[in-house]
């Protein structure tokens, strides 16, 4: 059975797992007993990250750190390695890393272009494919992907247009990988009240996304956490989907 009856013991890999929805991610799959592993990108998120793991142990997990620029192909294959050679084996691999661009086309460089398919596009399908070389059989895939996806608007060309490869990616792999039991699938929050979401929005434009959804308000991370963890647990047999959880921001 593809079926975890508990996520005791279990070893999770998480992409950008030091800070905002990865840090409660870290921190909620440790509460449930298991073995995290906690990337986060540079120097710069290092004193988060250190924090997250101490978190982590305090919880009663296990945590370690891996630090790198997943837009390099070859510190995505070094994270799993390093995930196999701290405790042994992957069970759950999730991708929470991404980039905002809030700009029109006219004023989009090509340095911006690249940039933006670097980490929304790039590093998701070298995530998946090397989650799955070192994952059990049976392992869970999850990346996020953003609701804009099913958004009729401009100015986001470049991130929702970089994040709309994931979903082909993730029908891919759930396909070619199911003859060892592994799902994939996406989750697509609505704008998330983070520091992530805030720098590219004006006061004008945070009021309007926050009307679009229920209640007034923003995606909560505390909401989105409870979603990833169904997909490793009840949820197993969900697969190749993507998860539109934004409170009726957009839908399709």
């Amino acid at each position: 059975m593809g079926k975890f009856n508990s996520l005791q013991d279990k070893v999770v890999v998480i992409a950008g797992g030091a800070k905002n929805l990865g840090g409660l991610l870290s921190q909620s799959y440790a509460q449930s007993g298991a073995n995290i592993i906690i990337h986060h990108h540079d120097e710069h998120s290092l004193e988060e990250a250190q924090y997250t793991l101490q978190q982590v142990k305090s919880l009663g997990g296990q945590g370690a750190l891996f630090s790198g620029d997943l837009t390099i192909v070859s510190n995505i294959e070094a994270l799993f390695q390093f995930a196999v050679k701290t405790f042994g084996k992957v069970d759950i691999a999730i991708n929470t890393v991404g980039k905002v661009l809030k700009q029109s086309i006219s004023d989009t460089t090509e340095s911006d272009y690249n940039t933006m398919q670097d980490i929304n596009a790039k590093q998701a399908y070298f995530f998946i494919k090397y989650a799955e070389q070192y994952m059990n059989n049976h392992g869970k895939i999850i990346s996020i992907a953003t609701s804009l996806l099913s958004a009729y608007t401009g100015y986001y060309s470049t991130y929702a247009g970089e994040k709309a490869p994931l979903e082909h990616y993730t029908r891919a792999a759930s396909k070619e990988f199911m003859s060892r039991g592994i799902s994939v699938n996406n989750v697509a929050p609505g704008p998330m009240d983070t520091p992530f979401f805030y720098p590219q929005e004006s006061d004008d434009a945070v009021t309007f996304h926050k009307s679009q959804a229920l209640h007034n308000q923003l995606t909560q991370i505390e909401d989105i956490v409870p979603i990833i963890k169904f997909l490793t647990l009840d949820g197993w047999w969900i697969n190749g989907q993507t998860l539109f959880a934004n409170g009726g921001y957009t839908t399709r």
